[in-house]
């Protein structure tokens, strides 16, 4: 079964009560899950830390827009009632053990790890101390790293699933790495799906048809609004697009069909399919030739249209009109 979660990430921009619409908006899409983003500064950052892009001016730093980014425990709290009612599962990526600690108050059901935590064992120790499953993004690791943080989670037996993810703002489509998600498959057995940036619907139903079960993408009200991840993000009409998408990619893939049996086609085979006729007045005793022959629906009054070659050179018992079709008995 197909898994949801769209991304609110810093798309509040440090608003709870824009946090709380996009509750209401994105419950309305079909979605399964939630995701916010958990930012503690002073646990995750520091005033050394580059800012990696110039959001505002009214950030000096970038610990100072981690830091406007925050919520309080009441706040998370009345985030996570307000998905339970309208019966989306809340999620949120930490960043810190200190932010596992507050989603453990809040009481979430299973952690998503961004790619930039995938070599931070220390998170990935304190995740796996509440023994609840792991969602992680491929994104900017190598195999390698991948291996060390699947195999870690592994011995700890937790239950897990990874997504093949690249970290590019907005991701191109030289760029999407739809074949990892094969690799992924085949390389870990577990799980498999697609977190996107490309801020396209076809990403993702393209990830489907290749067997990715978990899509994650970022949602915004509006693509010109303010916030560092506006260009990689769907409306919430283009989230609403994707799901029925998906789940039908989904019901496609689940359906086999067997194109040997062709029984519930029969009465539109008579219908569609054609018998050969004759393009001309013809005369007894004349020789078929390719050039006499047209085909014409329906199938089954005269000899079928596949079976033109063993016409050809044929005599004509009789003489034929115009458009008559052309029966065993005739030649």
């Amino acid at each position: 079964m197909s898994f949801f979660i769209a991304e609110i990430g810093q798309a509040h921009n440090g608003s709870i009560n824009i946090a709380h619409d996009y509750v209401d908006a994105l419950c309305k899409t079909g979605i399964d899950a939630l995701k916010f983003q958990t930012h503690i500064a002073e646990a995750e950052s520091s005033i050394y830390e580059p800012f990696r892009v110039k959001i505002s001016d009214q950030d000096a730093t970038r610990f100072d827009y981690w830091k406007r980014m925050e919520f309080s425990l009441a706040e998370w709290q009345g985030l996570k009632q307000h998905c339970d009612e309208v019966g989306l599962e809340f999620m949120s990526s930490p960043f810190s053990n200190a932010a596992v600690d507050l989603l453990e108050e809040v009481g979430v059901k299973r952690y998503k790890i961004g790619s930039g935590e995938i070599t931070n064992f220390l998170l990935l120790e304190r995740i796996s101390q509440t023994k609840k499953p792991v969602i992680i993004s491929s994104g900017m690791s190598s195999f390698n790293e991948l291996d060390a943080a699947v195999k870690f989670l592994k011995e700890k037996q937790i239950e897990l699933a990874i997504l093949q993810c690249t970290t590019a703002y907005p991701t191109q489509p030289n760029e999407y790495g739809l074949n990892v998600i094969t690799e992924l498959r085949h390389r870990y057995n577990i799980p498999v799906g697609f977190s996107d940036h490309s801020a396209k619907i076809e990403t993702c139903i393209g990830a489907c048809a290749l067997g990715a079960q978990i899509f994650e993408f970022h949602a915004v009200f509006n693509k010109d609004v303010f916030g560092p991840d506006t260009s990689s993000s769907l409306t919430i009409q283009e989230i609403e697009t994707l799901v029925k998408a998906v789940k039908n990619i989904e019901i496609a893939n689940q359906s086999p069909i067997n194109k040997n049996d062709i029984s519930k086609f029969s009465e539109l085979k008579l219908i569609f399919e054609k018998s050969l006729a004759v393009n001309k007045d013809l005369k007894k005793g004349h020789i078929i030739k390719f050039e006499d022959l047209e085909a014409k629906k329906p199938a089954n009054r005269g000899i079928s249209a596949s079976a033109f070659k063993s016409i050809i050179g044929k005599e004509l018992l009789h003489d034929l009109k115009q458009w008559d079709f052309l029966k065993v008995n005739d030649v």
